[in-house]
Formats: structure tokens, C-alpha cells, sequence
């Protein structure tokens, strides 16, 4: 059956077929039937490799979508960080020079120092944690390439 430009049919396989297809004809199930096996093996090569290329081209936008969102939090992030840093240092220095009025400066500066340590090792010690139970931001394109692999297996049983 040849279809002209307008045409919109509905194929064996229940997908709706539009656009232009002039000069293209569809098969019959008979038409399959007359497939060599290996002319079934070099499609589902073509159909396998073609989907490989898209989940990898899915993979790339993902981690480049991912990367500007990191990128822009990571700068205010910096941003803030910084500005916080110096409010801590002010901070410090404060409670430094209150201590300095009740006892010795270097003794003041020690145990503001050893407290600010202690509190820094902790707080790196959470992040450590936290980073290691972090999971790939490209979980979708992992479960996809599961999907498909297990796909490929089914048709080549």
C-alpha cells in the first residue's frame, strides 16, 4: 500500500504513521516472513546501536544540565561562604579580645583557637560523611541502559 503525502495510517504495530511519505510503501507481514535471519540480526544490530547513541547523547544532557545547576550553586555557595568566613573571623576576634580582659591575650587566642579547630574537624568530618553517600546524578540514564540491556537480551532469546 502506497500512501501519499496527507495520509495518516495506523501500521500493524499500532504506531501512528504522519508526514511525508510519498513514494514509501508499507510491508506486510508476509513481507517479514520472507526476512533472513540475518537480515533480522543486522536490524536489531541497527535498532541496538541506535539506541546505545541516544541513551549516551540523554547522558551528556544530563550531566551538562547537572553541571550548570552545580556550577551556579557552587558560586553562590562561594559566594557565601567567603563573607560568612570573614563574619567568623570577626567573631573570633571578638571573643579573643573579651578573653583578653579576664586573662592573658595568648592564653584568650589558645582556647579560642583550639575551640575553632575542634569545631572545623567535626564539620569536615560531617561533609566527608555526606559526600560518600552522595549518588551518581545520572541515576535515569543508569536505569534506562539496565532497561534496554535487558531488552536486547529478550530479543536475541
Amino acid at each position: 500500500m502506497t500512501m501519499n503525502d496527507r495520509d495518516i495510517s495506523l501500521r500493524d504495530d499500532g504506531i501512528t504513521v504522519t508526514g511525508s511519505t510519498t513514494g514509501v510503501s508499507s510491508s506486510s507481514p508476509s513481507d517479514s516472513d520472507s526476512e533472513s535471519l540475518g537480515e533480522l540480526f543486522a536490524a536489531a544490530t541497527r535498532d541496538f546501536s541506535e539506541l546505545v547513541r541516544k541513551e549516551v547523547e540523554l547522558a551528556k544532557l544530563e550531566l551538562k544540565e547537572e553541571a550548570v545547576a552545580t556550577s551556579r550553586a557552587g558560586a553562590l555557595l562561594g559566594a557565601g561562604g567567603l563573607i560568612g568566613y570573614q563574619a567568623f573571623l570577626v567573631l573570633l576576634l571578638a571573643i579573643a579580645w573579651l578573653l583578653a580582659e579576664v586573662m592573658p591575650t595568648w592564653a584568650g587566642l589558645l582556647i579560642v583557637a583550639a575551640v575553632a579547630g575542634a569545631g572545623a574537624a567535626i564539620l569536615m568530618l560531617s561533609g566527608k560523611k555526606k559526600l560518600q553517600d552522595l549518588t551518581p546524578p545520572i541515576r535515569n540514564t543508569i536505569e534506562t541502559l539496565q532497561e534496554d540491556a535487558q531488552w536486547a537480551k529478550q530479543q536475541l532469546s
